[in-house]
């Protein structure tokens, strides 16, 4: 299926009857990195709505590093959901789909049931608290140089991504890249969205997210630090809930599905 945002074409895939549900994958990930979680959702009464986000995938690939500014990318869920009928669902996001479905949930609260964040917490708590965090995300910075970064990523049969990312599915992330040519579109998200101001300028402040709030952090996350989820309870004016996988790398819905899918399942139960 195919919806259409502002002349983009954004590919999804649809499964089960029931209540909805929206998985947000992050970089460098296609829709594919939640095929474990499709199936217990289907399974418990849940619709699940699966994208490739604008870049990725099937999706449509602009151009520009403004055509991926966070409010676009929040704009691509509405049409996502308008496309499928949907007028309000529950929503799940990891890595960056993480950090759309925050400002998704502050800024159109009407859309959203109930929030799950894997792994990225609300963008107010990527300042806001000790240095522990900038040392983590030191090649956000790296990623800001075109060509530079694409070229340290790919180079050497993808050596230096493979060793960076720690992604379990580190080969076929790498197939997906160069048969649908999203690396620099999947690094036009930060180039849009963290450019080196970020670091010193003040953020833009968000409304309290509404809706009922789950956020799950794993202690072998090598990119984000425990207390970034944690303080995401300040931004959270709905019911909030923490829970810790122990173990687990970045990419925890792959690393340790069956504990998701048991949180997701329990989280959003119709």
């Amino acid at each position: 299926m195919w919806a259409q945002s502002s002349g983009v074409g954004i590919h999804y895939e649809v499964y089960g009857e029931g209540t909805p549900v929206v998985l947000l994958h992050g970089f460098p990930d296609t829709s594919r990195v939640w095929r474990h979680q499709i199936g217990p959702l289907v399974d418990s009464g849940h619709r699940v709505i699966v994208p490739d986000q604008r870049g990725y995938g099937s999706s449509d690939k602009p151009g520009r590093v403004d055509d991926y500014a966070i409010v676009t990318l929040v704009a691509d869920v509405g049409a996502v959901l308008a496309d499928a009928g949907v007028e309000r669902a529950h929503v799940v996001g990891h890595d960056w789909g993480a950090a759309v479905a925050w400002v998704l949930a502050a800024i159109a609260p009407e859309s959203v049931d109930h929030l799950v964040v894997l792994s990225v917490g609300h963008p107010s708590t990527f300042r806001d608290g000790d240095f522990e965090q900038y040392r983590r995300s030191w090649y956000m910075l790296l990623f800001l140089f075109e060509g530079v970064a694409e070229r340290w990523l790919s180079e050497d049969g993808w050596a230096r991504f493979k060793q960076w990312s720690q992604h379990p599915d580190a080969d076929a992330v790498v197939a997906e890249l160069e048969a649908s040519h999203s690396l620099t579109p999947a690094l036009n998200w930060y180039r849009s969205n963290v450019p080196a101001s970020t670091f010193v300028e003040p953020l833009a402040a968000l409304p309290p997210v509404q809706a009922p709030t789950l956020g799950v952090w794993s202690s072998g996350d090598v990119f984000l630090g425990e207390s970034q989820m944690v303080r995401s309870a300040g931004s959270v004016a709905g019911q909030w809930r923490y829970e810790r996988l122990d173990g687990p790398g970045h990419w925890l819905q792959l690393e340790a599905a069956a504990h998701v899918n048991r949180l997701l399942v329990e989280f959003l139960a119709p």
